[in-house]
């Protein structure tokens, strides 16, 4: 399995962004995947999950902000990300679960400026 996470980089507060991640060896129609994040000096913290069936669940801090859809075709999963904050700095990892184990991705960094 491996998940291939881009779309990071340096973005002004206010501003957008889109993370992907394109899946090989794990089906994300059929696996649950979704976005975490870890901030410098804290642990890593959940930020959006889509299930099959296309229900999502986000963090309180991301709720109106950040959405996360699925392409099916392409087995890649985003998380579109709008009116940043400088809180939401952060590594960004893609997850998916398969059988009791975590597949990560190798994380992409978002730096938000003030």
């Amino acid at each position: 399995v491996q998940l291939q996470a881009s779309g990071g980089g340096l973005v002004q507060a206010g501003g957008s962004l889109r993370l992907s991640c394109a899946a090989s060896g794990i089906i994300f129609s059929i696996n649950a995947p979704g976005w975490y994040r870890q901030a410098p000096g804290k642990q890593r913290e959940l930020v959006a999950l889509i299930t099959s069936s296309g229900s999502t669940t986000y963090a309180e801090a991301v709720k109106g902000r950040f959405t996360i859809s699925r392409d099916n075709a392409r087995n890649t999963v985003y998380l579109q990300m709008n009116s940043l904050k400088p809180e939401d700095t952060a590594v960004y990892y893609c997850w998916a679960g398969r059988r009791g184990r975590d597949y990560w991705g190798q994380g992409t960094l978002v730096t938000v400026s003030s």
